[in-house]
């Protein structure tokens, strides 16, 4: 596929429910290497269209598509393209940051000495390492969300979804984030992040607002 092909893609989605408006007819596109960010009030419909790319919440108008195809995550590929923090990840409590983050990758890559090194670059870039043997029962609510980040971000994607991830974060933890967040697509990766934080629109290419 032509590599300016975006990688998620809406034409006129919309999300009715019990006739309220959960999202109002929306166009966008994403391509591979870009970061941007979805700004607008509470109930414009950011986390809707997150859940539609994601794939568990249906269009009830319009398009939604990753990479040409519709949004299905009962499809392997859809699940190996789209990598999503829009509702907490599940967490083992017998596990420790360590050891759910290098699961993931394993789960992804194979079990390998690459598969680790990956892991911890991950903790490394979130600044995890030194919480690695914690389990997540003795973790506050910004380590937590650290967590989920860094399980959501050690996984391959062609496609990072991301709902306020800056929740519960101080602001040398969001400005890390960002960073992050900008190699990422650098990389080739396409960002789609709600937020209302400006330490991440700033480093966002592009914005789109809702509402």
């Amino acid at each position: 596929m032509n590599d300016d092909t975006p990688v998620l893609a809406a034409r006129d989605a919309e999300v009715v429910l019990d006739g309220t408006v959960l999202l109002a007819p929306t166009t966008l596109a994403v391509p591979p290497g870009e970061f941007r960010c979805l700004t607008g009030g509470n109930g414009t419909g950011k986390t809707t269209l997150l859940r539609a790319f994601q794939g568990t919440r249906r269009p009830t108008g319009g398009t939604v598509l990753v990479r040409g195809e519709p949004a299905d995550p009962a499809r392997p590929r859809h699940r190996r393209l789209v990598a999503a923090l829009v509702d907490p990840v599940p967490l083992a409590r017998d596990l420790t940051v360590r050891e759910q983050t290098t699961l993931v990758a394993a789960s992804w890559y194979g079990t390998t000495a690459a598969t680790a090194d990956r892991a911890e670059e991950t903790l490394d870039r979130l600044g995890l390492t030194a919480l690695g043997a914690r389990f997540p029962g003795r973790l506050s609510a910004g380590q937590l969300q650290l967590l989920h980040l860094a399980l959501t971000l050690v996984r391959p994607a062609d496609a990072l979804l991301l709902d306020e991830p800056e929740r519960h974060l101080d602001a040398d933890r969001v400005a890390l984030l960002a960073g992050l967040l900008a190699d990422r697509a650098r990389q080739g990766a396409a960002l789609l992040v709600a937020t209302h934080e400006p330490a991440l629109t700033r480093a966002c290419d592009a914005v789109t607002e809702l509402g």
